[in-house]
């Protein structure tokens, strides 16, 4: 009788765990995104495994990617048509890094240095801000929040739009974020229409970056600020390095870029286009914490959560290819932090830029 008392004991408990980790656990950030909720964006559930192959087919080769412009922002929209769900259900609503800051939990030091973006553009009621590619629109509340400004949001993704306005309805922000979709390559908005931008970790996608960085400038009112994160390679990569190499390549391969630029490529660029570099500097540097901790300490999670999409899929409440998708995520999880362990890459680094000339009476940044 104590046997099967006990046999029933440990069912009844494995049944609460799977319970707890399927039906009630939430995003990172914010519950809204179960595990039983787990989709991969507008891709129908039997076409998930054939779009991840051929993803993986057209970033595995870095070099052949950059050469190939014209089908890069599809392959873009596609990644995060896969990855979505489970970065908004592992990570969080802000996809992007932040340095870690001694005392605060990751998502007060996220929103940190978020609002350091809206304050380098000087963000305030009444302006008209741009969010260059917005994702689900963590940064874009959290800036809306701090600083009253009327932020718009743009994002190639679809889905992405979709969950970007359902959050900005819960958190009561929809009356002054909107979100539309859209390539940030040919934004669908007037010239001078916006009195600032920002861009967080999202131009990285871009194949040139003096592409895009036209589209915001002329998108600019004269006189407007905008400032970006960008991913690069730091003074200590070097490309004669395998390592360096390998981990380079890795981040790009897991991440949708058509190759990583260099730290001393960036204000030149800006400069190309007709922008003032008003500063520029690396927020991973000391005396900021390390932005991949959060990284490291996610091992644990992700054997969790491996195991849960894993079983998901052979109950078929998940769609196959699933598993796929966060193992390629977890292979880029260690490239990311073995280029911040090594300091050859970061995805911090800061420009702030003005367009020249100057608004009318009040207007100004």
């Amino acid at each position: 009788m104590e046997t099967v008392t006990a046999v029933w004991a440990v069912l009844a408990a494995a049944v609460a765990v799977i319970y707890w980790f399927v039906w009630v656990m939430g995003a990172a950030e914010i519950k809204g995104k179960r595990a039983v909720e787990l989709k991969m964006g507008s891709i129908t559930r039997d076409k998930v495994q054939d779009k991840y192959k051929q993803y993986w087919s057209f970033f595995r080769r870095p070099k052949e990617t950059a050469s190939d412009s014209t089908n890069v922002p599809a392959f873009v929209d596609t990644f995060y048509n896969l990855v979505t769900d489970i970065y908004e259900w592992g990570w969080g609503q802000s996809f992007h890094f932040s340095p870690s800051i001694p005392g605060l939990s990751h998502r007060d030091a996220t929103r940190v240095h978020e609002e350091r973006a809206a304050d380098l553009i000087r963000a305030r009621p009444g302006l008209k801000v741009l969010d260059v590619g917005c994702g689900v629109g963590g940064p874009m509340r959290a800036i809306a929040a701090h600083s009253r400004a009327n932020i718009v949001g743009i994002t190639i993704n679809e889905y992405q739009v979709a969950r970007a306005r359902a959050h900005n309805r819960k958190a009561g922000l929809d009356s002054i974020c909107d979100v539309v979709c859209g390539n940030f390559l040919s934004m669908p908005f007037a010239d001078s229409s916006f009195d600032a931008a920002y861009s967080i970790e999202a131009t990285c996608h871009a194949p040139k970056l003096e592409d895009v960085y036209h589209e915001i400038y002329r998108v600019l009112k004269p006189g407007a600020l905008y400032v970006s994160y960008e991913w690069v390679t730091t003074p200590l990569f070097h490309a004669d390095n395998e390592e360096h190499v390998d981990i380079i390549q890795g981040i790009e391969r897991g991440d949708a870029l058509p190759g990583l630029r260099s730290h001393d490529e960036i204000a030149d660029i800006a400069k190309s286009v007709g922008f003032e570099v008003l500063d520029e500097k690396d927020l991973a540097k000391p005396p900021a914490g390390p932005w991949w901790t959060r990284l490291k300490m996610g091992k644990i999670a992700y054997w969790r959560n491996h195991l849960l999409v894993s079983a998901l899929t052979m109950l078929r409440i998940a769609p196959k290819g699933v598993v796929e998708v966060h193992e390629m995520l977890y292979e880029t999880a260690g490239h990311l932090t073995r280029g911040g362990e090594t300091g050859i890459f970061t995805p911090m680094h800061m420009i702030l830029c003005r367009k020249p000339g100057t608004t009318s009476a009040g207007d100004s940044p």
